[in-house]
């Protein structure tokens, strides 16, 4: 049985949210890889809990970081967009 990276998800997902949003993504699918594994019973299930809670914050960072990476490309054709219309 393989030990649970529990722990390492959370901080990822964390990190996700706080820092690095590409941390996000990483914490999203080694969270389903892993609990798909303690679902199969090939992993210590011991560390569900903190899986889950990684894995639902590395969904919310992809989802903010997807959100922000939109505004950001609206904002820019925009700037763009508005000095030429105004002219």
């Amino acid at each position: 049985m393989q030990p649970h990276r529990g722990t390492m998800i959370l901080v990822f997902g964390i990190l996700g949210l706080l820092v690095c949003m590409p941390l996000g993504i990483v914490a999203w699918v080694m969270g389903s890889a892993d609990l798909k594994a303690m679902d199969a019973g090939t992993m210590d299930p011991e560390g569900r809990s903190s899986t889950q809670a990684g894995k639902i914050l590395g969904i919310i960072a992809t989802l903010l970081a997807v959100l922000s990476f939109v505004l950001g490309m609206l904002l820019l054709a925009g700037a763009i967009i508005l000095p030429a219309v105004a002219n």
